[in-house]
């Protein structure tokens, strides 16, 4: 289970949203726990792109914001990186997300950007997911792709792929911290 170093406590059980991020995980994401993990990944002006999901529990955006992406990345192009951080959990990393690099953007979550040289190229925010099946969101994702990345994809192999599990849970189900 992912060890959150943080200075605020996590909102959620570890635990129950484990799955959730396994489900990033299992197709090369990076965990961005710290403002200074943050900070690294985007803080970077090397020209390279970087995808970053802001994960979460709610169960019907989130829930088909991570298998739309997770299937983007199967795409012949890919980012350089792709790194998430969960709303919720480790909410210092999430606040420097959202203020240094997402702050002409009202907060939501999930969103998911991708960026390059710190700035961002493209973002989708939980009104933009919402309504929309995994597969309209990897449509989208991989025609942002196609016009701005140029790393070989994809990011696991397609036997990898199909045994991803995809988290399916209703976040007003999820177990509060400590509860």
């Amino acid at each position: 289970m992912t060890e959150i170093p943080t200075t605020q406590p996590p909102i959620y059980d570890p635990v129950a949203v484990q799955p959730m991020r396994d489900e990033l995980l299992a197709c090369g994401f990076e965990e961005l726990l710290t403002a200074e993990d943050v900070d690294s990944i985007l803080g970077q002006k090397n020209d390279e792109t970087v995808l970053v999901v802001l994960n979460s529990v709610c169960g019907c955006a989130a829930g088909a914001a991570r298998p739309g992406v997770t299937l983007a990345l199967q795409n012949a192009k890919i980012p350089n990186r792709f790194a998430t951080v969960f709303a919720g959990m480790e909410r210092d990393a999430v606040d420097r997300f959202r203020q240094q690099y997402l702050s002409e953007f009202t907060p939501t979550s999930p969103a998911m950007a991708l960026f390059k040289n710190g700035e961002v190229v493209h973002v989708l925010h939980r009104f933009n997911i919402e309504g929309r099946t995994a597969q309209e969101i990897a449509e989208e994702w991989v025609g942002v792709f196609n016009e701005n990345c140029s790393k070989q994809g994809p990011s696991i192999s397609a036997e990898n792929f199909a045994k991803v599990l995809h988290a399916k849970a209703c976040g007003s189900k999820i177990p509060k911290f400590g509860e």
